[in-house]
């Protein structure tokens, strides 16, 4: 799997300075923990998922999280579970008798309800559980959490050594992380319990809809999820406790739920980029994102990242690529910070940059370089004087907008 590899040879040294490179479920924890990126989830029930992931129907599908948790209704529980094995038995079957090939298999991970359907999904999979990267893990708490990941570590313990190890991606979304009065003790607790598992831990993942819920709100379409206070106010702590550097926990955001609505506030894409990037067919680029409240979805990305979070929980199709195009590192990122790495010999504390726009000093931005080369070779590195709108001209990720549901 590569981020990007619907592109030709040709569009693909145009816009790279660095392409991205491969990655599967064998490839190491900290290559994969960055990799997750726009994780669309749908329903166990659907229909046709195992299709999807053999046909490559969803352009630009790196992640898959079939849920089945909040997207099925509690008498779907069994047909839901016997439906995913069946898809995922026949991914496995078709990959072992070389009928198609595992390069192109995403990372796929399964959304469970509890600890015992986690084990007794391990156990019904079999050898076929090769396919799956991991579990998301919902309503995280120290009471479940613990069940969850020692399950999670007894697999991984116990496994064929020729199998890739299995993740568990904790979702914090309970009242008790994001009411004040218990909040501190609440992530201090589970930040103990993750440390203790920390080689099983590959995402650290907010629910913000299910904090909303908590306080009867709902973000509008106009808006971003750091415009509700007090879930800005629960994420920027939950930042503070996984976030610092020397801890290596990277954390995911909320989910975006729309692709289409009525709009109130002025859209939040300035026509420039996409002008610039491909004239009359930019500005009808932007005029479609516009209409289906992309440009929230993006002016969200961008604050996710600017507090250290990377990956996206995504609900549709057209959200794939808006959302990788964002993480995509620019020339003058990539630039800055190999020369801040290349410096850190101790002979020179702060110099200009590459681009001569600002100065870069070493130790405190050590840090934000290590993170941009992480996500350089994942997400590749765009050529000079491209930027993420690049990445989009010419994509028709709309195609598919109407027919998913």
């Amino acid at each position: 799997m590569r981020y990007f590899d619907y592109l030709s040879s040709e569009e693909e040294n145009s816009l790279f300075y660095s392409a991205p490179t491969s990655f599967s479920n064998y490839s190491p924890k900290d290559i994969l923990a960055y990799a997750v990126g726009a994780a669309l989830y749908m329903p166990a029930t659907r229909e046709g998922i195992s299709d999807e992931i053999l046909n490559r129907k969803i352009k630009g599908l790196v992640t898959k999280v079939i849920d089945l948790e909040d997207a099925i209704g509690e008498n779907q529980v069994p047909l839901a579970e016997e439906s995913l094995c069946q898809q995922i038995w026949k991914v496995h079957s078709l990959i072992t008798t070389g009928s198609i090939d595992s390069s192109h298999l995403p990372l796929i991970f399964i959304r469970v309800r509890n600890g015992e359907q986690l084990q007794r999904l391990i156990d019904t999979l079999g050898e076929s559980i090769a396919v799956i990267t991991g579990f998301t893990l919902p309503k995280f708490s120290m009471e479940n959490g613990k069940q969850y990941f020692e399950i999670i570590s007894s697999y991984n313990m116990k496994k064929p050594s020729s199998f890739p190890t299995l993740y568990g991606m904790p979702i914090l979304e309970t009242a008790d992380v994001i009411y004040l009065e218990s909040r501190t003790d609440t992530l201090l607790n589970i930040k103990s319990l993750l440390h203790e598992y920390k080689d099983f831990v590959l995402n650290v993942r907010i629910g913000a809809t299910d904090f909303s819920s908590l306080f009867g709100l709902r973000r509008s379409p106009d808006m971003t999820i750091y415009d509700i206070s007090v879930i800005r106010d629960c994420i920027a702590d939950i930042v503070n406790m996984f976030g610092r550097f020397q801890d290596h926990f990277v954390i995911s955001g909320p989910v975006w739920e729309y692709f289409k609505s009525d709009r109130v506030l002025k859209p939040q894409l300035r026509q420039t980029p996409f002008e610039d990037a491909a004239g009359s067919d930019g500005r009808k680029l932007r005029m479609d994102y516009i209409n289906i409240y992309v440009d929230g979805l993006l002016r969200e990305v961008m604050l996710d990242k600017e507090n250290g979070i990377i990956g996206k929980t995504i609900i549709h199709p057209s959200h794939i690529l808006p959302v990788q195009s964002l993480y995509a590192v620019t020339h003058e990122e990539y630039c800055d910070a190999l020369n801040i790495m290349e410096h850190n010999h101790g002979n020179l504390g702060v110099f200009k940059s590459q681009y001569k726009n600002k100065m870069n000093e070493i130790k405190p931005h050590l840090n934000w370089a290590d993170g941009i080369l992480k996500r350089s070779k994942i997400y590749g590195v765009l050529n000079e004087h491209k930027n993420f709108t690049s990445l989009l001209i010419g994509q028709d990720e709309f195609a598919q907008r109407e027919a998913f549901v």
